[in-house]
């Protein structure tokens, strides 16, 4: 019989910012733009033997009826930027950038990239998303938006089968600049011929250590799966129970014989949150509290009117939904994405206010809660390495709810727990991130 060997938990940390996680009224909440508190959340992640830190991206300030959301956090560093000063204050910690491949081009993007990677030691990534938002759009020169076909969640297909779309052209392009110089340091010329991009040229930056940074995408979709299959070197998705996260495992390692991948070379990461206690009902009781903090009386009606897209302001949170159906055409709340079907996310809330008697901050607590792992440190320790053990999932980019010390509890508290189950490493074996993950070096098509 053979038995499998155990496997190894890999962790990422999100760096809490412009979203609905962050609890901002914590007086122990930070900056988010200032260098320290991404210095001390990447401190604490690598103190942690964390395999990356990874930040999200905003192009565009977000608007509510027409002016600034005067709920959100305004401001938002450019992602390499901040990773190439972290590079300097950390030794081992992968550093992943959110950058959106809608409003980029390849050779650019692949030399800074490169170049992060360079100045890391081996420690890029890229976190690969589109947009079809035209208010994000205008502010770049092109304008507008690319054409929803051109993006991941395109069913067009090539007679190779792989999707057609910007983002999967895009990501081949920087791979194949980056392939140009030899593995011996020699330049070659490079010439990329396809639907989006016609350039040639010669690149400017030397084969980087890992060969490739690490490529990250996220996408819950069946072309977004076909994608990060072809494509990926992780995938940051989100599950909410273990049932899930095994389906979800199994489909997406499933696709990868049909591109010439193992299981081992994508590894699968989703988003979580966490909450401890030094029992079960006091990090219920926690969690709870956080949730009533992150969904404020504010919030609960803004949230809502992204589903409705009217104005509620005249609505009482403490009161019942709207008796009225939502506009699916609505752009009242622009930089935020709205619900796929909203009526029939509008009807799901009502059904469920109505069944336990909920107001509408209560709904949208219920609704739209987000913590994922709540427990003492040994009960989460545990659920963790379970999810891990019975393949829903090689690892967690965890998302504090505080910044920037909202990492140091399970730091302090849990990390020791899995090292002891031996789910976690004790200390770094190698220099990249590519040898934190396991993943193979890319061989250089030259």
């Amino acid at each position: 019989m053979t038995v499998r060997p155990r496997k190894e938990i890999h962790l990422a940390a999100h760096f809490p910012g412009v979203n609905n996680t962050t609890v901002w009224a914590d007086p122990r909440a930070k900056s988010q733009i200032e260098f320290a508190s991404f210095e001390h959340l990447a401190r604490t992640a690598e103190r942690g033997l964390f395999d990356f830190f990874f930040l999200a991206e905003g192009l565009r300030l977000r608007e509510h009826k027409g002016r600034i959301h005067d709920l959100d956090v305004v401001g938002r560093p450019e992602s390499l930027t901040v990773l190439s000063a972290l590079a300097a204050v950390t030794e081992r910690l992968g550093l992943a950038a959110t950058v959106n491949a809608t409003f980029n081009e390849p050779y650019e993007l692949a030399r800074r990239l490169a170049s992060l990677d360079h100045l890391s030691g081996g420690r890029a990534a890229w976190n690969v998303v589109t947009s079809s938002d035209a208010f994000t759009g205008e502010n770049f020169r092109r304008g507008g938006c690319l054409d929803r076909a051109d993006l991941p969640h395109s069913r067009l297909r090539s007679s190779g089968g792989t999707p057609i779309t910007r983002a999967a052209e895009f990501v081949a392009t920087a791979r194949e600049l980056w392939d140009s110089w030899t593995p011996e340091g020699l330049p070659r010329p490079f010439a990329h011929r396809g639907r989006h991009f016609d350039i040639a040229g010669e690149f400017t930056v030397p084969r980087s250590p890992q060969g490739h940074p690490v490529v990250i995408q996220a996408g819950d979709s069946p072309p977004g799966r076909e994608f990060a299959a072809s494509a990926a070197d992780v995938v940051f998705t989100r599950h909410g129970t273990l049932e899930e996260g095994r389906a979800f495992y199994a489909d997406v390692k499933g696709r990868l014989a049909t591109y010439g991948r193992a299981p081992e070379d994508l590894k699968i990461m989703p988003g979580v949150t966490f909450v401890l206690g030094d029992t079960v009902a006091e990090a219920q009781e926690r969690a709870a509290e956080i949730r009533r903090r992150q969904i404020s009386p504010q919030n609960a009606i803004l949230t809502l009117e992204q589903i409705w897209g009217v104005d509620l302001s005249s609505y009482d949170p403490d009161g019942p939904l709207p008796d009225i159906d939502p506009d699916p055409e609505s752009t009242m709340v622009q930089g935020r994405v709205r619900v796929g079907d909203p009526l029939a996310v509008a009807e799901k809330w009502r059904t469920l206010s109505r069944e336990k008697g909920l107001s509408i901050r209560q709904t949208v607590i219920e609704a739209s809660g987000r913590q994922s792992f709540i427990g003492t440190p040994d009960t989460v320790a545990a659920e963790l390495d379970e999810f891990v053990r019975t393949d829903a999932a090689d690892g967690f980019i965890l998302v504090p709810h505080l910044t920037p010390g909202g990492l140091d509890e399970f730091v302090d508290r849990v990390v020791p727990l899995l090292q002891e189950r031996g789910a976690f490493r004790t200390e770094y074996t190698g220099t990249t991130l590519r040898s934190h993950l396991g993943l193979a070096q890319p061989v250089w098509k030259g």
